[in-house]
């Protein structure tokens, strides 16, 4: 395999300075085992390649300016270089793992008309982004980004329901999950990345990364077995709705997709490649890929846990007060923080008027309220209509800070055109200058932008637990589909922990009697699962104070990470994940309605005994899905456990040195 790379290195440039040829060099991921093959003519073209085995077709790239400019017509007098590099990403907030290894050879081709494209091999796939080195600010008319696959490849993909009132391009970025060939999908169907192709055993997740101050990356079938890039057009003019939730949409758009810079580095296009399926949750490639932390002394931000009221809907019990959004319920849930571990809650939608955040809820006293936060040593964070906290940014921050709040939630965005993605940049700085961490709910996924600002601790952009209260959709195959698909791009918050479990013939959408579908382990498992610097618990606290053994369980989890390894997986169907904090390891399962048993080795865990504390499917929870049961037990290195899993059901091991 060295050998094999040594030669590739030698075809791979003359100089510097030497004019491409129609067959440009060959660009090899640092281990030899994927190679791109990239070719000019009429149009610039790539292939790529596993262990010598084309896994793509032919793919596309061009870019045309305002004015006829065209990436294309500066192919003739490309001049190329390379670089290796070989370096460690300490993260700001570790998501994965808190040592990132950023190890890849480049390929750059220069363009006399002031364009350029770098391409990036990775040992677990490959990347590319256009670059403009042009004096003046320029309006980017169209992009070309064509994917083309082999025949008979699959794709599972989150497909865009246009809207009644709005154009395609607005949606929320939740959805559940279409398996189909990629043939089928022929110009109809709008989705929004991450997807999946499948080829044979192979996966290719398609995305994008460093999304910054241009439009995000939607996905157009082909039927010749390919997805091609669309951008959503410039808005022309916007418009405010009037709706409960006020949410800013566009009534009319250009013929342009953006006005920026003349020299900037463009998003990245990625491919990452698994030749197994447990390959995929763990790559980090779209962190690797964005621009690093532009927040100079990150000290002030703090991942942890959450509680959330929404959706449950306040609906406590065993109370002498009246339930609502009301300082009694509030500070109920800050002793049930206190109690549990949890480092705050959160004042949900209706703590203020959705249209003034400095209308506050009468049946609310902020000044009592915050008091009693500090008191217990609890934050609070608050949820804002991202349309309203726009409009009151300044003075919102301000009494926010004033409150002692750390953490916020903005949501109702619903676009990634490119002024709303620079919404995204101008709300983080705001919130990092204030030392303030930032959720973006109704939002696309984070593709990078969580390592650039730290401070955007997660975001939702996931069919997520809130889809329990009115629908079906949220099952436990839906739950696994996620980390091979959604988490590619980072951090999600699906907010789990939902108390109230049934299974498939249970299940019942009820609102303020909210339940989920599959095991209570199953829900005790995404904490581990799930990649959330900030997670969220959305069951009843009423319920988990009949159960302090779990909830105390629930409350030790970090949601940061040493290191993180998928044992066992396969889209849609389960996934077993370790993490490590420090000394200690944590590992969640999950399955579908499919019910399963693994054999978890701890082959990977340091020497010496640890205590492992197991929380698995109960005898009954095939029936009665909120069954389960707690142990503990002394375990080393080369122990082994048989753990069952009951239809749509989950576990949790803790491992303490």
């Amino acid at each position: 395999m060295k050998n094999h790379f040594a030669f590739l290195l030698m075809v791979f440039l003359f100089a510097t300075t030497h004019q491409a040829q129609a067959q440009l060099p060959m660009l090899a991921s640092p281990n030899g085992s994927i190679v791109v093959r990239v070719s000019s003519g009429e149009a610039l073209t790539y292939t790529v390649l596993l262990k010598g085995v084309a896994i793509t077709g032919a793919c596309t790239v061009d870019m045309e300016l305002r004015g006829g400019s065209k990436f294309s017509n500066g192919l003739a007098g490309a001049t190329v270089e390379q670089k290796s590099v070989n370096e460690i990403i300490a993260p700001t907030v570790a998501e994965k793992r808190s040592r990132i290894p950023d190890v890849y050879n480049q390929l750059s081709l220069s363009l006399a008309n002031g364009f350029g494209i770098e391409f990036r091999a990775y040992n677990d796939g490959v990347a590319y982004r256009i670059v403009t080195r042009l004096k003046d600010s320029i309006t980017v008319k169209a992009e070309t980004a064509i994917f083309q696959f082999l025949p008979g490849s699959n794709i599972i993909a989150p497909l865009v329901e246009k809207r009644a009132d709005e154009d395609i391009y607005h949606t929320s970025y939740e959805a559940l999950y279409t398996h189909a060939p990629v043939d089928s999908l022929g110009g109809v169907d709008l989705m929004f990345s991450p997807v999946v192709v499948e080829e044979g055993g192979i996966k290719l997740g398609l995305t994008e990364s460093d999304l910054l101050d241009y439009p995000g990356m939607f996905l157009k079938g082909n039927k010749d077995v390919s997805l091609q890039g669309d951008f959503a057009p410039y808005p022309a003019t916007e418009m405010v709705t009037n709706a409960d939730y006020p949410e800013k949409i566009v009534t009319a758009r250009e013929g342009f997709i953006a006005k920026t810079n003349g020299s900037r580095n463009f998003p990245w296009r990625v491919l990452l490649i698994a030749e197994q399926d447990k390959d995929l949750p763990g790559n980090d490639l779209v962190y690797r890929l964005a621009t690093p932390t532009r927040i100079k002394d990150a000290t002030w931000i703090h991942p942890g846990k959450c509680t959330d009221e929404w959706i449950v809907g306040i609906n406590l019990f065993n109370v002498p007060f009246k339930t609502g959004v009301n300082t009694a319920c509030y500070k109920y849930y800050i002793d049930f923080a206190k109690r549990f571990g949890f480092d705050r809650i959160m004042m949900d939608a209706g703590w203020s008027d959705y249209k003034d955040l400095f209308k506050i809820n009468p049946n609310i006293n902020m000044g009592e309220l915050t008091a009693y936060a500090k008191a217990k040593g609890i934050k609070i964070s608050m949820w804002t209509d991202a349309a309203t906290l726009d409009r009151q940014l300044d003075s919102a921050l301000a009494q926010f800070k004033k409150w002692g709040v750390d953490f916020i939630m903005t949501d109702f965005i619903d676009r990634d055109d490119q002024k709303t993605v620079n919404f995204y940049t101008r709300i983080a700085e705001a919130c990092a200058a204030a030392k303030l961490m930032i959720m973006f709910h109704g939002a696309y996924p984070p593709k990078g932008f969580s390592r650039t600002y730290p401070n955007n601790i997660t975001r939702e952009s996931v069919l997520g637990s809130e889809y329990n209260i009115w629908s079906s959709k949220p099952t436990p195959s839906h739950d696994v589909t996620l980390p091979f698909t959604r988490m590619l791009s980072g951090a999600l918050d699906y907010e789990p922990g939902i108390l109230d479990n049934a299974t498939k013939e249970q299940f019942r959408p009820i609102n303020e009697k909210v339940m989920s579908q599959g095991t209570r382990c199953h829900q005790l498992a995404m904490f581990v699962v799930y990649d959330n610097p900030m997670q969220i618990f959305s069951g009843n606290p009423s319920q988990g104070l009949l159960e302090p053994k779990f909830m105390e369980l629930l409350g030790s989890l970090p949601t940061t990470w040493d290191e993180t390894k998928v044992l066992e997986a396969k889209v849609g169907s389960y996934i077993i994940t370790a993490r490590q904090k420090g000394q200690n390891w944590y590992i969640g399962g999950m399955t579908d309605w499919q019910e399963r048993d693994f054999e978890v080795p701890f082959d990977f865990i340091g020497e010496g005994s640890y205590t492992l504390t197991s929380c698995v499917d109960g005898a009954n929870a095939e029936r009665y899905a909120a069954d389960y049961s707690i142990s503990t037990q002394a375990v080393k290195k080369h122990s082994k456990l048989h753990v069952h899993l009951a239809p749509g059901g989950g576990f949790l091991l803790k491992l303490v040195k």
